[in-house]
């Protein structure tokens, strides 16, 4: 946990923005594997970390704005817990370190809420998406889970992104630990991959390098020979010579900060020629974001300066004609790059996306429809102390490709030909996590492997 003046502040300050009423916040509660005591790995509402940083399940915590009076609600261990648990701090020793004195067991939670809603206070809450709060929320205050949505209060989304998006200093140094710790699981899948292998092996090494140091990693590891497929979990491929590889994979800090890097290496030692060409590609993509990130910028502009590298670097290679920014505007690149260029990142490794993507991302404002742009998940007016990801890719998809084609979509700027000789050869992507600064930006973390030399260098060991 940080001081608990830092938690004292972050709870006055979302006091003045919701003004008056009761803000209810759930903790996340111990998910089963296979029956009540087998227990995936625990995981504390992101949060409810940042207001209260109690790493604990099945707690929650009422504000009361008007009378500033706050409570934890928690259940301590019986003699029965401990037998199988072993002795842990009270709720009241935990709730102490966040700076809050009072603390009761958890029926008494429903009694506070029936009288707030007798005497019509307005009950703050965010949409929960675990399905034992909105069971929860069905117990204590009778709203339906179909109804939660309209039932959770916007003010306090609001309030909560406006804060948890920009970073303290306290956040950023574990943010940055959380990067150091995914470089070096980079850094250990480059060193080891080798024909023959499964991706289950180079997966299960990364995870050990984030949990031999006491930590977890930040979101379901992405390693494997089809990088086409973005989110592609699935682990069982042996690497042959001539496949590229793709890492998705970040680790979380013993305080759930996030790291989230990605890097795309030869199975064999050295890069193709044709890989290679298609890697310089990404990378000029990588770099033009990069040159366009500042204060002030919104984020949209470095996702069009990605987009504009990659339909260029197309366009050279022969896979695109016509104009290029005319390309763009129609979406033609995005057979390439079908996604977004970056997300917000801190507590969750995307960054609130819990609270609605529309807020988090876009505040308030509309998303594009368009194939491609509508999967940006940040497009916001860059500041000081915003965290996110660098990470344009470019994909040859041919479930896509085929769609395409026999739609005869963007004929003025697809090569149709050209463009089936590449139809198996995978994707790529470089990830990098940055932070801006008052007078510009920072790159998180120690240097991870990005240029061809510096990726054939570690191949060859």
């Amino acid at each position: 946990m940080f001081q608990a003046e830092v938690y004292i502040q972050r709870r006055k300050i979302l006091c003045e923005k919701i003004g008056s009423g009761l803000i209810l916040f759930w903790g996340n509660d111990e998910s089963p594997m296979n029956y009540p005591d087998n227990t995936y790995h625990f995981r504390q509402h992101s949060s409810f970390l940042y207001y209260f940083g109690i790493d604990f399940p099945s707690l929650a915590a009422v504000i009361d704005v008007d009378n500033q009076h706050q409570v934890i609600f928690g259940d301590d261990y019986t003699i029965d817990d401990i037998v199988w648990m072993g002795p842990k701090p009270t709720i009241a020793q935990r709730a102490k370190l966040s700076g809050i004195v009072e603390t009761q067991p958890m029926v008494k939670l429903y009694t506070i809420l029936k009288e707030a809603q007798a005497s019509r206070k307005t009950i703050h809450f965010l949409p929960p998406y675990r399905p034992e709060n909105k069971i929860k929320l069905l117990r204590f205050l009778n709203v339906r889970p179909d109804q939660i949505n309209v039932n959770a209060s916007p003010e306090l989304v609001k309030a909560v992104i406006s804060q948890r998006e920009i970073k303290s200093d306290e956040e950023i140094s574990e943010i940055e630990k959380a990067v150091d710790l995914s470089v070096d699981m980079h850094l250990a899948a480059i060193k080891m991959a080798r024909p023959g292998m499964a991706e289950a092996q180079v997966a299960a090494k990364v995870n050990e390098v984030a949990l031999a140091q006491n930590c977890n990693i930040s979101f379901p590891i992405i390693a494997t020979i089809n990088g086409q497929t973005l989110h592609n979990h699935s682990h069982y491929n042996l690497l042959k010579e001539g496949d590229l590889f793709l890492l998705d994979a970040g680790a979380e800090s013993q305080m759930h900060y996030a790291g989230d890097l990605s890097s795309t290496f030869p199975v064999s030692k050295k890069f193709t020629e044709i890989q290679k060409q298609i890697y310089r590609a990404s990378l000029k993509a990588h770099e033009a974001a990069v040159n366009t990130i500042a204060p002030g910028i919104n984020f949209k502009e470095v996702h069009f300066a990605a987009c504009r590298s990659i339909a260029t670097s197309m366009k050279e290679l022969g896979l695109m004609k016509g104009d290029v920014d005319e390309a763009v505007a129609v979406g033609a690149h995005a057979l390439f790059f079908p996604c977004g260029t970056g997300h917000m990142m801190g507590l969750d490794v995307h960054d609130m996306e819990d609270l609605g993507e529309v807020w988090v991302g876009y505040g308030g404002e509309p998303k594009s429809t368009q194939f491609g742009l509508k999967s940006l998940r940040f497009a916001k007016e860059l500041r000081a102390g915003h965290v996110f990801t660098i990470e344009p890719g470019i994909y040859f998809i041919p479930q896509l490709i085929d769609l395409w084609k026999s739609e005869g979509k963007f004929t003025d700027f697809l090569n149709w030909t050209e463009i089936e000789k590449f139809r198996n050869f995978g994707g790529i992507r470089n990830e990098e996590d940055f932070v801006i600064t008052e007078n510009g930006f920072k790159k998180l973390g120690k240097a991870k492997p990005k240029t061809i030399e510096e990726v054939e260098a570690l191949r060859d060991l």
